[in-house]
């Protein structure tokens, strides 16, 4: 057996209860940013930005919202800012089932659907299923029950040794691929849930002959190929989020939508659909 060493550093998160500034100071230095780095990008003083840190100085709404946008702070997480600062929460959290959000919702639905015969899933900010199409479920075969009881999460459907690692014609390279995703992922939100589940990942046991990282001969898009008793199908991914959201909930949505990579998939999944 072998594995990557892909330790994930858990981040420093600062609690309900401590200052604007120690938030500010933990997203600043996240980001890797010195404070005249920040200062000059939120257009204030060093001096002030100083202040504020160190809770010599107060800063007001338009002040928290404008340092996080210029640190890329999640919405979830500028709401706690604004929380630390005395300011109600700006954004909202709701149910993705909730009627506010109807319009997203089937937004969500009119993509998955809309995708058919080809497999397409949304997951929330931890990589759980929330919504998937009818052209998911048969690549599924054989999966571990326990796995593909809620909540779903779908990096560990992939790589764990009972679901569908042991399908995975190419599991070094899509294994090396998500690991990759997921620390650009703790990287931009620093969610110690995240890095838990990375650990987990990397610990999972990999056979040596797909324990091997692509080389620098690899395609742009890393193929996710999967042995089936059709032959081994072949899907390019994209990724697609909501534009400019101002729901939590709707702004951690993405939506994972798979591309044949070859006609043999493509003829493979029109056949699984008609035969549906």
């Amino acid at each position: 057996m072998a594995a990557m060493n892909t330790a994930a550093t858990t981040p420093f998160q600062p609690g309900a209860r401590d200052p604007v500034g120690t938030h500010l100071r933990h997203w600043r230095q996240h980001r890797r940013l010195s404070q005249l780095d920040l200062a000059q990008a939120a257009d204030i003083s060093t001096r002030h930005l100083s202040c504020v840190e160190t809770g010599r100085a107060a800063p007001s709404r338009e002040m928290v919202l404008r340092l996080a946008e210029r640190l890329g702070v999640p919405l979830r997480e500028r709401n706690a800012l604004l929380v630390a600062a005395g300011f109600a929460p700006m954004y909202r959290q709701r149910a993705l089932d909730d009627p506010a959000l109807d319009a997203a919702r089937r937004a969500v639905n009119l993509v998955l659907k809309g995708h058919e015969p080809y497999p397409a899933l949304a997951i929330d900010r931890h990589w759980q299923l929330v919504a998937a199409n009818a052209a998911v479920a048969p690549l599924l075969d054989g999966i571990a029950p326990a796995l593909l009881k809620p909540p779903v999460n779908v990096l560990r459907l992939s790589l764990h040794p009972d679901g569908l690692a042991s399908r995975i014609a190419n599991l070094g390279a899509w294994r090396h691929h998500l690991l990759q995703r997921l620390q650009q992922q703790i990287a931009a939100t620093a969610d110690p849930v995240l890095v838990a589940l990375h650990d987990e990942l990397a610990a999972y046991p990999v056979p040596q002959a797909g324990a091997a990282p692509p080389t620098d001969g690899s395609p742009v898009a890393v193929p996710f190929q999967l042995r089936t008793a059709g032959g081994v199908l072949s899907f390019i991914s994209t990724t697609t989020v909501f534009g400019t959201p101002v729901d939590v909930t709707v702004a951690e949505i993405a939506l994972e939508c798979m591309f044949p990579a070859d006609e043999l998939t493509a003829e493979h999944l029109r056949q699984l659909a008609a035969s549906a």
